[in-house]
């Protein structure tokens, strides 16, 4: 019982990765050919279909 305590005390310390379901979710992405349109349309891929508005914007308020 004690280790099993143990194992979800360290496991909720753990920091994930980022995870995407889509490649161009990723704002890091953003600039990628194939997150941009035309190119991305055709696969309803683009940020602004997979994203809502303002998860779009930075910090400052202005789009990314």
């Amino acid at each position: 019982m004690r280790v099993l305590i143990l194992a979800c005390l360290v496991l909720a310390g753990c920091d994930a990765p980022e995870y995407f379901r889509y490649p161009c979710m990723n704002p890091k992405n953003w600039e990628r050919e194939d997150c941009k349109r035309p190119v991305c349309a055709i696969t309803q891929e683009c940020p602004d279909q997979l994203l809502k508005p303002e998860d779009m914007k930075s910090e400052k308020g202005e789009p990314r």
